[in-house]
This record gives C-alpha cells, sequence and structure tokens, in this order.
C-alpha cells in the first residue's frame, strides 16, 4: 500500500487466492492487496506465484520483463511463522515442519533473487529488500528462544543473505538490506490477541510491552522511503528497522508516533523493567 501512495506499480505474489488458500489458511488475498495498492494511488497486480517453484518464479520475472522492461524493487518478506512449534528445543519440533519453515525464509527468497536480479541491474538504483525478525544487533545478541532454532536460523540468514547480494549488486549500483518491523500488529498478530487496529491497546491488558507495537505501514513507510532515496547506497549491505528508519527519513505510524520497537526490546523489555513507551514512539 506504502508503494501504492507513491505512484509504483506492485506484483502482489503469493498463494493466498479468493478461489484457494494456502496452509496459512488466512482470508486476506493477493487480490485484495492488489486493490488496496490500486486504491492508495499506484497500480496493483495480483499474480499466483508459489516461489519455491523456479519454473513459476521465472515466468514472473518475465511478465515484468515483458510488460516493463525492468524491476526497481523487490522485497522478499515469505516467512512461514504458521509452521513455528513455540517454546520447544530442536529435539521436539517436528523436522517436517522446520525445514519447511527454513525453505521458505530461505530457499524461496534465493529463488526469488535469483530470476528477478537480472531485472535490477539493468539500471542503477534498485533496491532488495530481505524482510526479516529483529535487527542484526538484537538477532546476535539474543536468541529468539520462543521460536526456536528453525525461527532463529531463519531469521539471521536474512542478514547474511542481504549482505552477500549488497555485495554482489554494488557493482551494478543497487543495494540490498535486510530490515525488520518492530512488535507487528498483523492480522495475524490481532486475531491472536483478540482485538482489532480500532482497539488493540486492550491487548495490553494481557501483554503491557504490547503497547510499542506498529502497524504493517509503517515497515511500508520505511521501505517506501528507501525505494525513493538517490543515495539509498549508503545503507548497502546494512541491517535496517523500521523504528531506525523514521529517524532518517521523518515518516511515523498511522497514529502519528514513531515507536522504536527494537530498542525498547533491549533497553526495557529483555532488561526486565515494566513496560513504559516513554521515549521509545
Amino acid at each position: 500500500m506504502e508503494l501504492g501512495a507513491a505512484g509504483a506499480t506492485v506484483y502482489c505474489t503469493g498463494r493466498s487466492t479468493r478461489r484457494a488458500r494456502s496452509e496459512y489458511d488466512r482470508p486476506e488475498t493477493i487480490e485484495e492487496t492488489a486493490e488496496l495498492v490500486s486504491r492508495a494511488g499506484g497500480e496493483g497486480i495480483a499474480v499466483r506465484v508459489d516461489h519455491l517453484e523456479p519454473d513459476q518464479v521465472r515466468g514472473l520475472a518475465e511478465r515484468v520483463d515483458a510488460e516493463h522492461g525492468r524491476l526497481d524493487v523487490l522485497v522478499n518478506d515469505i516467512g512461514g511463522e504458521h509452521l513455528m512449534d513455540w517454546y520447544k528445543p530442536i529435539w521436539e519440533q517436528s523436522l517436517d515442519k522446520g525445514l519447511r519453515r527454513l525453505r521458505l525464509g530461505i530457499d524461496a527468497h534465493m529463488i526469488t533473487s535469483h530470476f528477478a536480479l537480472p531485472l535490477m541491474i539493468r539500471r542503477r538504483g534498485g533496491i532488495v529488500f530481505e524482510v526479516t525478525d529483529g535487527t542484526a544487533e538484537v538477532n546476535e545478541k539474543y536468541y529468539r528462544s520462543g521460536g526456536g532454532a528453525f525461527f532463529d536460523l531463519a531469521k539471521v540468514s536474512a542478514h547474511r543473505l542481504a549482505r552477500a547480494q549488497a555485495e554482489e549488486l554494488a557493482p551494478h549500483g543497487c543495494t540490498a538490506v535486510s530490515i525488520s518491523p518492530g512488535w507487528l500488529r498483523s492480522e495475524m498478530m490481532l486475531d491472536a490477541y483478540g482485538v482489532t487496529e480500532e482497539n488493540w491497546r486492550d491487548a495490553t491488558a494481557r501483554s503491557p510491552h504490547f503497547a510499542i507495537s506498529e502497524t504493517p505501514r509503517y515497515v511500508g513507510r520505511a521501505i517506501a522511503a528507501m525505494a525513493a532515496d538517490p543515495d539509498v547506497a549508503r545503507f548497502n549491505g546494512q541491517s535496517v528497522s523500521s523504528g531506525g528508519l523514521a529517524k532518517v527519513y521523518g515518516f511515523t505510524d498511522l497514529d502519528g508516533s514513531r515507536p522504536d520497537a527494537w530498542r525498547y526490546c533491549l533497553e526495557v523489555e529483555w532488561a526486565g523493567k515494566p513496560a513504559d513507551v516513554t521515549g521509545y514512539r
């Protein structure tokens, strides 16, 4: 939606359509996403693609090439959080689910980059976003035990993949970064807490630190700001976050605040202090 608001043509891809759902079994669809992009001011195009199937991703790249002849922005954000066995050691987790988690969080990203980046390097200024959970600093300091070993490996790998692509794209004048939202109020998260975006603060009674959470539009604004920055190459290979980039570019979340979730986690939540977002949003 934020790329659409910036006037971009956005190919919205994935497996959840109005005809069939993926194993996430969520009601949101690529068609709905494309319509939101168009209503925001851009052009949204829904294309059903399984990003673990090379032939399908190749077909997507060929379509983008035929219709536009270039690619300016690639957002690799396939996850697999529905496959997590929470708070279990590796020997108690489902191996099948864990390996599927790695395929979604690593293989799908690499397959997509393999076919998409030849379009990007035709022009200088393109940028790849490897979307993850946690900054490199946070993921180096803390093992994310809640999600377990498969989750941790997938999320940390995004930082290294961004670094690798940064090295390879630099000679072509293009950029790669890993980017993390903070505590994301996604549709799944709101459902998990039994709240909506309108009354999300009610969830702080159950989880006080949820007060630092942010909408998906916040990281969207971060991506749109970087994509429009003519000097974005200064970030090449870095780990960035929505909260950190808000300080650089001056954008806000929908409520006008600037939540800095990862600094809050390091200095308040994981430090064992009571929930208090003063100075953090």
